[in-house]
């Protein structure tokens, strides 16, 4: 029988990362290790002292490295070299699986033929903004579908789509591909698809597997977040380059418009067209971010230590 291990990325956990492994222990797949790459031990230690933790869940290994190690590619690439499983699941600390079945239904997607990664639908949770909601299902839509080559002419750049907040890997593809890129600010799970589609594989989209997932973020948080969008865009232009992402971002802000129209919330439009103008100028300048002082650069990223290693 073929093994699965879950991999996590951690910094700060709080309380929902006990959910987090309550559920992926009772999976309807059995999962061999749980890897949990922890950025800065004492958050750790101060979440789990006190409590039966360790003693509880014999299957998971911590590994913990600092703030300043930390990299979106090259930590999850270590997490993927202590696994010896055929299977691996990226799942980040504030994704919940909606049930038993969200391993098994990716796994099942793993089988078919080409197929290198599948990543689950996100939901809102259900405090989230009605703006949230929308953007949720604007992205990850209730329909599955299966990613090639030969979506890239109408798809775009929705052909590369793919997010590590829960998405699961064939090993040995992952391997022939060389992972994910080893340093980057962000993108790290677009990257390795893109790399998959161009050299003949797939991408499953498999709507069925569900975790709740969203973020209402202030204007700011936007910003930061766009930015270091931008920049990892800039910084890989032989796959956004060739598939720019503007027009996607400008069909889901009309989109999302026209809901709250309907919805008559009329009244949230111009904080849609706020944050939207903030999540547009902090792109536009991420990717434009090798003609602006180092100082500026710095102040306008969420991720500072990127540009410190």
């Amino acid at each position: 029988m073929k093994r699965i291990d879950i991999i996590i990325p951690t910094y700060k956990p709080d309380q929902r990362f006990f959910k987090l492994i309550e559920k992926l222990t009772h999976q309807s797949v059995p999962v061999n290790r749980i890897i949990v790459m922890n950025t800065e031990q004492k958050y750790f230690d101060r979440l789990v002292y006190g409590t039966s933790f360790a003693k509880d869940y014999h299957n998971i290994v911590v590994r913990h490295l600092s703030k300043r190690e930390y990299d979106h590619g090259r930590t999850r690439n270590q997490g993927v070299r202590h696994s010896d499983a055929d299977y691996f699941v990226m799942i980040t600390q504030d994704a919940v699986p909606a049930d038993e079945y969200v391993v098994e239904r990716l796994l099942e997607n793993l089988q078919k033929e080409n197929v290198a990664v599948a990543y689950a639908r996100q939901l809102a949770d259900e405090k989230s903004s009605e703006e949230e909601r929308y953007i949720r299902n604007f992205n990850y839509p209730p329909q599955s579908r299966i990613k090639d080559r030969e979506d890239l002419a109408k798809q775009g750049i929705k052909t590369f789509f793919c997010s590590n907040v829960c998405a699961a890997y064939d090993r040995k593809i992952f391997d022939s591909l060389g992972g994910f890129v080893k340093h980057t600010i962000f993108n790290e799970d677009m990257l390795y698809a893109a790399k998959a589609v161009e050299a003949g594989y797939a991408i499953a989209y498999v709507a069925e597997a569900q975790v709740y997932h969203s973020h209402d973020y202030t204007n700011g948080q936007q910003f930061h977040r766009n930015f270091d969008l931008g920049v990892s865009q800039a910084d890989h232009p032989e796959v956004f380059e060739k598939y720019p992402s503007e027009s996607e971002g400008i069909r889901m802000v009309k989109g999302l418009v026209g809901h709250l129209k309907k919805k008559k919330m009329k009244r949230r439009i111009p904080h849609v067209l706020c944050q939207s103008a903030c999540r547009y100028m902090g792109y536009l300048l991420g990717k434009n971010y090798r003609r602006l002082p180092g100082r500026l650069v710095l102040a306008m990223s969420s991720n500072k230590e990127y540009w410190m290693q």
